[in-house]
Order: C-alpha cells, then structure tokens, then sequence
C-alpha cells in the first residue's frame, strides 16, 4: 500500500479529468479520505530531524519575474509577502475568522527522492506547501493555491477541483505531523505558535480558475459542488480538518508586480467564497408521465448505508447526511437509486473494500 494515498490519488487519471472527477467525487465518502489523511500524517517526511529548516527562501531568480507557469507559486508569495508587510490579517467569508499568512512554498521533503526506494520512499511524490500561517485562535492554516489569469479562456489539462482538494489534504496532513518543527519556526518570525487543533485548509483560486471549473461543459451544473462541499463536510467530521472553497480577488492582471525582484501585490487582496450560497444544490428531474416512486418495504428493517452492502428495490436506508431514503432500483453496475423525500440520489454498493464504519 502506498505511504502517500492522497498524493497518488491527486493523480488517478479519472480525478484529473473534467468529465470523470464527480463521479469519483461521488464515490468518495469522508471516511475513506480521514483514512487517506491519518496514514499520510503517519508517513510524512520529517525534514527537522535532518536538520534542514522549512522557512526557507525562494529562488531569487524563479522569483524574479513573471513566469505564467509559476502563477500559483507566486500568488501564494505575494499573498505572504502582503500579510508581512501590512501586518494584516485577511477576513475569510462566512465567519470563519481570519487568517495571516507567514510563509510560501513551504519545502517538506526530508531527501531527494531515491528510486531505489519505491514506494517505502517517505519523500515520493511530495513538494512544498503553497502558504502557511494561523488562522482565528491561532489555528494551523494551510494555503493551496491555484491561479489563472483574467483573460485566459481554457482552464488547465489534468486540474480539477478534486484533484487541488487531496493535494490539499495531502500539505495539510504534512504540516499536521510536522507542527512542533512548524510552530518554532513560526514562533521565530511571529511569536506565536498553533494549537494542537487539526488545521484548517484553505483552497484558494483565483475567480477566473472557479469560472473556469464551471464552464467546462463536462463541469456544469451544481453536481460536483455538491459533491465537494460534502466531502469537505465530511472530512471535518472524520479528522477535524476544516476545508474552505475561497477566490482571492486581486486587482489588475496578474495583481501583483515585480518591482522588488519578487512578486508584491498592487492592492489588498479579499477572500471570498468560491461560488455563490446554494451553487451546489441539485435540482431533481421532473419525474415522467405515469412515473411513481417504489413504496418501501415496510416488512424489512431500516438498515444504515455502506457503500459495502447490497440493496435492493423498496429497502429503507439510513444516509448519515442525507437521511432516510427509500431504494428505487439499480442505477447502473453497482449503484442505486434512492429517493429521499422529494430528491432522488444516485449511490455505490456492492463495493468491495469498502469501510463498514458508521
């Protein structure tokens, strides 16, 4: 089994695709990504204990000047940069406090990686962490970054909003096991240190990248909102890590400029939800002429949803977010329609493997 699930799902070629990540999505429970997180928190390179610092600084010459493919870099830099400079902390939307970011692209590797190693190489497939800093009671703040620029008409090959979420998880779960190395560092530049309260993960893009991911034809409609603000609902629930969709809106076209030989925002940034409030909420289809629902089966027990057991039409089952809903009738090679009250929902079963947790 992998050390690192989350850095190796980001690049499953169904997460990366438009057309395939909601579907994934919708296979994904936050206990199989809590899962995912503990073993990466158990297997995450321990640079301290080389030595080697993690506030390090960036390539001068990378930072330099604009470079379109180091977009994300550089925003998480400038973002860092204004918070220091400014001594300012932003507001994030929904009265999730505020945060300050100390540091950018944050190293985590304790080695190169050595492929003699393969798969028990602890530093296989890890990088660096976009932003680090502490969020409302000084909470772990972890920043994964993504940015297109105003103008740009296509979004990127191979990156969905799925896939920055596990990288995401991924940094978070890292810093996580790294925290006491972190907060002395962070001591040493704010004189403050993190709780021992699991991180919170902020997702920020800039508006065009969320245009963008909702453009895409094979992305339109709420379903993959949907499926993500349940996952990151879910994800809190099962680690206690707390996920946030946010638009870094900047102005002008990149926001930032080069002036000091690094990236230095022209205006304060704002921190705003990704889409708007009820983005991801399904509306169901009308149902057709002489169409009725499958009544249940009252002889038989309400029984609790695992994507692991079989069901079949007219059982009741028991979603621990949706409720309690009643089996319509196979939806396709291992998965159900289900009805609960007025809104059909497609789900997995017969799916071996699956956690059998409540």
């Amino acid at each position: 089994m992998s050390l690192h699930p989350l850095v190796d799902s980001s690049l499953d070629a169904e997460v990366k695709k438009a057309a395939g990540f909601r579907r994934v999505a919708a296979e994904l429970t936050g206990e199989i990504l809590g899962g995912h997180y503990r073993q990466e928190l158990a297997n995450a390179p321990r640079r301290h204990e080389g030595g080697k610092r993690y506030f390090v600084a960036y390539n001068r010459r990378l930072a330099a000047e604009r470079r379109p493919r180091r977009d994300d870099e550089h925003l998480a830099l400038a973002l860092a940069e204004w918070c220091s400079r400014s001594g300012a902390r932003l507001e994030l939307p929904d009265d999730a406090g505020d945060v300050s970011f100390v540091h950018a692209q944050v190293p985590l590797r304790s080695a190169a990686p050595a492929k003699s190693h393969g798969d028990d190489d602890p530093n296989r497939g890890i990088g660096t962490i976009c932003l680090i800093g502490l969020g409302r009671d000084d909470r772990l703040a972890v920043g994964h970054t993504r940015y297109l620029a105003p103008g740009v008409t296509r979004g990127r090959t191979g990156d969905t909003p799925l896939r920055a979420l596990m990288e995401g998880l991924a940094n978070a779960a890292a810093a996580d096991a790294n925290r006491a190395a972190l907060g002395e560092e962070l001591a040493e530049r704010v004189g403050r240190t993190p709780t021992e309260t699991p991180p919170m993960l902020l997702l920020i893009g800039s508006p065009r990248y969320w245009e963008l991911c909702r453009k895409r034809e094979a992305q339109k409609g709420a379903a993959w909102i949907k499926e993500l603000e349940r996952l990151a609902k879910e994800v809190e629930e099962a680690v206690g890590v707390e996920v946030h969709f946010l638009a870094c809106r900047l102005e002008g076209d990149p926001g930032w400029s080069y002036a000091s030989g690094a990236p230095v925002l022209d205006a304060a940034p704002r921190l705003a939800r990704a889409w708007e409030y009820g983005a991801g909420r399904v509306r169901p289809k009308p149902a057709e002429v002489g169409e009725r629902p499958v009544e249940a089966d009252l002889s038989r027990p309400v029984r609790s949803y695992f994507p692991g057991e079989s069901y079949q039409k007219g059982d009741r089952i028991e979603h621990r977010t949706l409720g309690l809903g009643v089996v319509q009738g196979i939806a396709g090679f291992g998965k159900i329609a289900v009805l609960f009250g007025d809104r059909k929902s497609v789900l997995i079963h017969e799916r071996a493997g699956a956690p059998h947790t409540a």
